[in-house]
Parts: C-alpha cells; sequence; structure tokens
C-alpha cells in the first residue's frame, strides 16, 4: 500500500532531457547575426555623419551671413544713435528721424551691400 506523501508524488517514467527540445529548434549562424548588427551600425555611422554635416553647415551660415549681417544692421543702428545723442548733448541740435521706415529700409540695404560671402 502507498503511503499518503507518496501519492501526491508524480513519477516521470519518460527519459527526456532539456537539450533534446533546444536541439530540435532550427539554429540561425552567428555569421548572420553580426553582419546584422554591422548593417545597422553602418546605418548609425551614416545618420550620425549627416547629423554633423548638417549641424556644420549650420554653423557655417551663422558665422558666415547672419552674425555679419545682424552685427553690421545693429552696429549702424548704434551709431546713429550715438551721433543723435552726442549732437543733442554737445551741440544742441535735436536730430529727427521724419520717415522711420526709410530709415530703417536704408539701414537694411547698407548692411546687406558690403556683406560677402566666401565660398
Amino acid at each position: 500500500m502507498s503511503t499518503p506523501s507518496d501519492s501526491y508524488v508524480l513519477h516521470d517514467h519518460s527519459p527526456s532531457t532539456d537539450n533534446d527540445d533546444v536541439d530540435s529548434l532550427p539554429s540561425i549562424s552567428s555569421g548572420i547575426l553580426d553582419s546584422d548588427d554591422s548593417e545597422y551600425d553602418d546605418h548609425e555611422s551614416d545618420a550620425q555623419k549627416e547629423w554633423e554635416q548638417s549641424l556644420e553647415q549650420l554653423q557655417l551660415l551663422m558665422n558666415l551671413v547672419l552674425i555679419p549681417f545682424a552685427g553690421k544692421f545693429l552696429g549702424r543702428k548704434f551709431a546713429y544713435w550715438s551721433w543723435g545723442r552726442y549732437m543733442e548733448w554737445a551741440h544742441g541740435v535735436k536730430v529727427e528721424w521724419y520717415n522711420k521706415t526709410l530709415f530703417n529700409i536704408a539701414g537694411w540695404i547698407g548692411a546687406a551691400s558690403t556683406v560677402s560671402v566666401a565660398v
């Protein structure tokens, strides 16, 4: 007769191992996995190179075009403002700009006319 503790134990009589299940699966060679990783790395490095080139182009645009243009425009505005203040202070002459739109347009044209882009 069986004891109560033996009745709850299930005995497996089949001689199977865990390796049998794994061996029956199709295998993938490690060379294929390595080539997929290298292709991914190539695409990633290409994207990184394109990103760096775009940043370099933006930096060149800022350094060669936008900053000199803004500097000339703001420099001219400051020069006219400081000249007007000096004339009021030293000579008592009030300097007024009657047509501010025309004055601003002339300032933009003057700043743009002397900006040269080195290519």
